[in-house]
């Protein structure tokens, strides 16, 4: 690996029109590594509206069964470009069955595989399990030319659990690409703070580095709010994104991975033994471990 590796997100607005977006983002992705990027990671489901704002049964047709010509593209280009691009998609797996999914090509156009969204929404506007299958491969590690790096997809990144199953592979950088904005719900509220707070946070409790690409622009009745971001393994935003469109770039140390675990040693003090209730969906505070 190189002594610094350069990450790249790309935060775009997205049309109807699916040929535009994928010719945009491609531009992008040649832009970001003229510009030194090693690593580059889209949003998610980068060639599309964000559909899942209503419940519409046309809208499985934007589905791409894998390889397809979206992920073939994305391939090629960074095969020709010499960097690992992360191409998030809506994946058809059967009729009938599909994911929300992202791919992962290294550095040398190489398929190194794909994750499938483990957790999927359901609120206003965020009308996901309509749409995705609750993902059936794990939590995938991509051993990547310019590092070990994961992917979580949007509603993952709120679950520590996640974070943490990453970190104690040997993840050094977790992504999110993510698709989150105004809720209609609480149309006086913005969740970007508690968005950049929680996934922070996963980076300091394991001792990784977080790049989160949101979108940006209005879809409908939603407006996206960006700031797409790049954090540390102590927390500190190495760049930010605001609500427009753009490319943001860090240079990032894998050796600050030793220096946050030499300093707080989350993973030697870990009670492995006492977690069994994690695994439970409702802990009955009548029959707690603590009542026995």
């Amino acid at each position: 690996m190189v002594k610094l590796t350069r990450v790249a997100l790309i935060q775009c607005a997205c049309s109807d029109d699916v040929e535009a977006n994928i010719a945009k983002t491609e531009r992008y992705i040649r832009e970001a590594a003229d510009n030194g990027a090693h690593i580059v990671c889209l949003q998610e489901i980068f060639n599309t509206l964000y559909f899942p704002q209503e419940v519409d049964v046309k809208q499985y047709e934007l589905a791409e069964a894998l390889p397809s010509p979206t992920t073939e593209r994305m391939g090629q280009l960074a095969g020709e470009l010499g960097i690992v691009v992360i191409v998030p998609v809506f994946e058809e797996a059967q009729p009938g069955v599909y994911f929300n999914s992202t791919v992962v090509y290294d550095a040398d156009g190489a398929y190194l595989g794909k994750y499938r969204k483990n957790h999927i929404p359901d609120g206003p506007q965020y009308l996901e399990k309509y749409y995705f299958t609750p993902g059936d491969l794990g939590y995938p590690i991509f051993n990547t030319q310019y590092g070990k790096i994961a992917v979580g997809i949007c509603w993952d990144q709120w679950f520590p659990e996640v974070a943490r199953i990453f970190a104690l592979q040997g993840a050094n950088i977790i992504f999110y690409p993510t698709a989150i904005g105004s809720e209609p719900d609480r149309p006086d509220y913005s969740s970007t703070e508690a968005w950049q707070t929680i996934i922070r946070s996963h980076g300091i409790a394991n001792g990784v580095f977080v790049a989160a690409v949101n979108r940006v622009g209005v879809e409908d009745a939603m407006h996206f709010y960006g700031h797409s971001f790049i954090s540390n393994p102590f927390g500190d935003f190495l760049i930010e994104a605001d609500d427009n469109e753009q490319i943001i770039y860090a240079d990032i140390d894998y050796e600050q991975i030793r220096e946050l675990r030499n300093l707080f040693q989350f993973f030697r003090d870990r009670r492995v033994d006492t977690y069994g209730p994690l695994l439970k969906r409702v802990i009955d505070p009548d029959h707690s471990q603590s009542s026995r």
